[in-house]
């Protein structure tokens, strides 16, 4: 494989010479997510390089936690674990490689293509969450593991990931048996996303910048309660499932 460099304003990218004019494509739609993020929040980062993997193999070799990570996540949500971010570097599956993994439901290429997006969402998230990776320690990696709804929920969300999801969870619902609410670390790679759809569905997108942008000392209820302007959390729970029905076709 013969690897070459591209650039655009604020992002490098190393990748096949094969590849060069859907890195192009890529590199476009991260300056895009960058402007509409930097309006979000107070610090998104620039200066960071794409590395783009023509096979799972390659990327699993670059990075080797990610396979654990899909271990760890649900049947359904798997296929969307397609790559991993640092402080200033993201691995993914080049835009081929993405194209063959997804699934033939609806939605399913159009998520996956969004995956560099929702890496680059992942770093702007730790730029603005102290307590959350980039960079990468025992700790902060322990926080993301707890976390994981929301750090991968966000992700989600600032990306435009979750609309596209539909069948996935429809299949998530429909095979992997009741879902806790917060979404646990099996899930949410798939469902975290939901959760800031339906914040931002009642108290506005500001809300979901505020609930990515901090955890809360109470833990997980706590932050929920704040998000959803102190409504309870077993509300909030029965409120999540009727959307989730909804975004599912279920309900």
């Amino acid at each position: 494989m013969a690897w070459v460099e591209s650039s655009s304003d604020t992002f490098h990218a190393r990748h096949d010479s094969g590849d060069t004019e859907a890195v192009a494509v890529v590199l476009e739609e991260l300056e895009r997510a960058r402007e509409q993020l930097t309006e979000l929040f107070p610090r998104s980062p620039d200066e960071v390089t794409v590395v783009l993997h023509r096979s799972p193999a390659a990327l699993y070799m670059a990075q080797p936690y990610l396979p654990m990570a899909r271990a760890l996540t649900a049947p359904a949500g798997r296929r969307y674990q397609a790559g991993w971010f640092g402080a200033k570097e993201i691995h993914v599956l080049a835009p081929a490689a993405l194209e063959r993994r997804a699934s033939g439901a609806e939605g399913s290429r159009d998520a996956l293509m969004l995956a560099p997006v929702a890496l680059y969402a992942s770093i702007v998230v730790g730029a603005n969450n102290p307590e959350l990776p980039p960079p990468f320690t025992f700790a902060s990696f322990s926080r993301l593991l707890r976390w994981a709804w929301l750090a991968q929920g966000a992700a989600q969300f600032f990306s435009g990931q979750v609309p596209h999801l539909r069948a996935a969870i429809g299949r998530r619902l429909r095979e992997g048996g009741t879902p806790a609410f917060p979404p646990s670390r099996r899930d949410a790679a798939l469902l975290g996303g939901t959760v800031f759809d339906l914040l931002a569905r009642e108290e506005g997108v500001d809300a979901c910048v505020r609930l990515a942008s901090r955890l809360s000392p109470g833990g997980h209820g706590a932050a929920l309660e704040k998000a959803f302007h102190g409504r309870s959390v077993k509300h909030t729970d029965g409120t999540w499932r009727a959307h989730l029905a909804r975004i599912s076709g279920a309900g």
